[in-house]
């Protein structure tokens, strides 16, 4: 963790501060546990709020402090005068104001100082402060290294949830690639600081309805190869979704199916939005 990035972030927080922290639309475990730790690693100090542009999955409601979260798509007028009053805005597990959508434009406007923290490559160049790693594991670890730096001694176990959450999502159960010697030591750390880690894994991977179930059937039905490639894809429709009554989150996951095919370096699914336009 670069050491003058951490240095400008404390500065800027040495007094109480109004602090919003936003996610991409559609916010997986990645993006929800680093808000959720930031949240609670600030909100001793100063006045913090999270900002998801939209709806997420109900599987993720388990973490710590969700019920705390602010809904764009559902309390807008809300949602903007926090935007407006911040003091600082925590940009997390996205790079680009496209991925908040109908959020954008404010965040844009707001003369808020925006602190950018992510995983992703090619950052667009809108943040005050920036910290973007395409080699970590998830948005999480890097969220740990930060706060480890900022002061480890205020990890506590709410905290520590959220962090081994998002890794272990983003890490597929640390099978990915990504997943290097760095981010198994954190997990250790994580669960030494008394991460349930059998907790996390029953919300996180059987905690679906059966309605799921038929929607990933149907979803391996309609994969299909590109032909002398090794990718393949799948597309799920409106009707599709509909038919087996999808919720958001219900296809996380899913497009790993494409991967575990011998050969197949790419997997992509498309999914239909005919309610986003």
């Amino acid at each position: 963790m670069d050491k003058s990035f951490v240095s400008n972030i404390r500065t800027n927080l040495s007094d109480r501060k109004k602090i919003v922290i936003i996610p991409h639309i559609s916010p997986d475990a990645d993006a929800l546990g680093s808000c959720l730790a930031i949240y609670h690693f600030f909100k001793k100090n100063h006045k913090v709020d999270i900002i998801s542009p939209n709806e997420y999955s109900d599987v993720l409601k388990f973490l710590p402090g969700e019920n705390t979260i602010s809904r764009f798509d559902s309390s807008q007028d809300k949602c903007v005068k926090l935007i407006t009053n911040a003091e600082i805005i925590f940009i997390l597990d996205f790079n680009n104001l496209n991925r908040v959508r109908k959020l954008s434009p404010y965040i844009k406007k707001s003369k808020a100082i925006k602190i950018m923290i992510d995983h992703h490559e090619s950052p667009d160049d809108f943040a005050t402060y920036a910290y973007c790693d395409p080699s970590m594991s998830s948005t999480c670890e890097i969220i740990y290294n930060f706060l480890s730096e900022y002061d480890k001694n205020l990890i506590d176990k709410d905290i520590a949830q959220c962090i081994y959450t998002g890794i272990v999502a983003d890490t597929g159960s640390f099978r990915f690639p990504s997943t290097s010697s760095n981010t198994l030591k954190i997990a250790s750390e994580l669960i030494d600081l008394g991460v349930e880690i059998d907790h996390i894994y029953q919300n996180l991977f059987n905690n679906y309805q059966f309605s799921r179930l038929k929607l990933l059937g149907k979803t391996l039905e309609n994969f299909k190869k590109v032909k002398d490639l090794p990718v393949m894809y799948s597309l799920l429709s409106d009707e599709d979704q509909k038919n087996n009554n999808y919720k958001k989150g219900d296809t996380e996951g899913f497009v790993n199916f494409g991967l575990s095919i011998e050969g197949i370096l790419c997997s992509v699914i498309m999914v239909e939005k005919k309610d986003e336009g």
